[in-house]
Parts: structure tokens; sequence; C-alpha cells
């Protein structure tokens, strides 16, 4: 069995075969499906895929960091709580810093991440996180906020074995390896193959970030199949024991059956 540990499937880029994109996982032993939050315009949509599918979808909530703007976050964050505070979630997500897109709202974005870490800590949740070009700005929350309580995944792993050393030794952190570690030239190999397999998740990001070979297309979570290949390439072993790790390592961290 194999858990996409992030997926969008809820995007409108699925509304004409969501459900045979699920069809589709099940056929390939891909029978859990995690859903993070992006903000407001996407809560009911992700509310209503994971109710129709209620054994295979399992929905997260928090807001994206992209979402964290001057004149919307506090309505966004507002929005977040009272959702967390009415339904179950699996986890507080997505959520962070990305400083490629807009390094303006650093200051807001410090903010929120900080105020929905204190919520997972309240609830007794993990946390996604989404770090682009802000590990540093990242491991100074996390490291202020991090006790035996804090767990969660650091989405989209991309950075180098310093800083996937930095996540192991905070201790309740997983990796979550995408179609990025397909791509020719990214490096994300070597330094995937300097830790142990109980470290890592699987995702795909769907419809984002897509692997080879369908790189530059829109991305789905039975292509999570081609991650395990490639993780198994990389550590010299089958995909069965790909799955068996990861999929454990993410039952664990999501405190999934």
């Amino acid at each position: 069995m194999l858990i996409d540990t992030h997926t969008h499937l809820y995007s409108s880029k699925f509304d004409e075969d969501r459900d045979a994109v699920i069809q589709d996982c099940l056929n390939n032993n891909i029978l859990k499906l995690l859903l993070p939050n992006i903000d407001s315009e996407y809560t009911e949509s992700m509310l209503s895929l994971a109710k129709k599918h209620p054994t295979v979808c399992y929905p997260m909530m928090g807001i994206h960091p992209c979402s964290i703007q001057s004149d919307t976050y506090e309505s966004e964050l507002s929005h977040a709580k009272e959702w967390l505070d009415k339904e179950k979630f699996i986890a507080v997500g997505e959520i962070g810093i990305d400083l490629y897109w807009d390094k303006s709202t650093l200051e807001i974005q410090q903010f929120a991440f900080r105020e929905q870490i204190s919520w997972a800590k309240e609830k007794k949740l993990p946390i996604v996180i989404h770090a682009r070009d802000s590990f540093d700005e990242i491991f100074e929350i996390v490291d202020d906020m991090n006790d035996e309580t804090l767990t969660g995944i650091f989405h989209c792993f991309t950075g180098n074995q310093k800083q996937a050393q930095h996540i192991v030794d905070y201790g309740g952190f997983k990796m979550g390896v995408g179609g990025v570690v397909t791509f020719k030239n990214s490096g994300l190999n070597q330094v995937v193959n300097q830790f142990d397999l109980n470290h890592f998740v699987l995702e795909t990001d769907s419809p984002y970030l897509a692997p080879a070979p369908y790189r530059g297309k829109r991305n789905e979570s039975p292509y999570l199949t081609l991650i395990g290949e490639k993780m198994a390439d990389i550590y010299g072993c089958s995909l069965q024991e790909i799955a068996e790790a990861t999929t454990k390592n993410a039952l664990d961290i999501f405190n999934l059956d």
C-alpha cells in the first residue's frame, strides 16, 4: 500500500475526471490521499471530496503561505481556526513560508506560521510545512517552537544534506519526497540516499510537479508509483520495501489506521 501524503485533488484541474483518478489510485494500491488546504476559496471543495470518499481522502486545515496577504490574512486565519474547532482534520497544513513569490510579506507569513503551529500543538495535530526559498526562516521558528509534542512533514523537500539533517534532528518530522526526485539534474537523490528511509514519506503535490516522464504536465496521484520506483532505485531495494517504510511513516505521523 502507498499513501500520497500531499495532493490537491480538489483542484478544478480534476473536475472532469476526479473519480477516475481515485479509481486509478485504488487500482495501483494507492489507498489513502491526504489533502492539504490552501485557503478559504478551496475549503468547501476539499471537504466535499473528503466526505464523498471518507476512507480514501483525508483533509487538513491551514492557510498556504502564498495566501497570507496583508489585506486578508486575518480573515483567512480566522476562517481556518473556525473550521479546526468544528471539524476533524488529520493535520494543520499547508502552512509555512514562501519567499519565492513575495518577500514583502515575510513578517505576516512568520506571524501566521507561528499562529498555526500553536493551533497544532493545542489540537495535538502534526503540521505540514511549505518551505520555498525559506529554510532559514522556517528553522528559526521551528527551532523556537519545537518540543516533544510537535510533529509533521517538510513537504516537497528539495534542500541540501545540512538542511535535511536539521530536520532529522528535530526528532518528530519527516521529509516529503515528490516528483523532483525523478528530475535528471535535481541532485535530490544524492541528498536522500544519505539518510535512512524512516525519515521520508511519499507525495505528489498534484496537480503540480509531475515526475518524469510527465514533467510539465498535470500531476496525478497514480504517478506516486513512479516516485516510489525512483526511491527504490536510490536505495537499491524493491518498491514493496519503499511502500512498507513510507506508508508506516505516514500512518505514524498522521495517526491513521
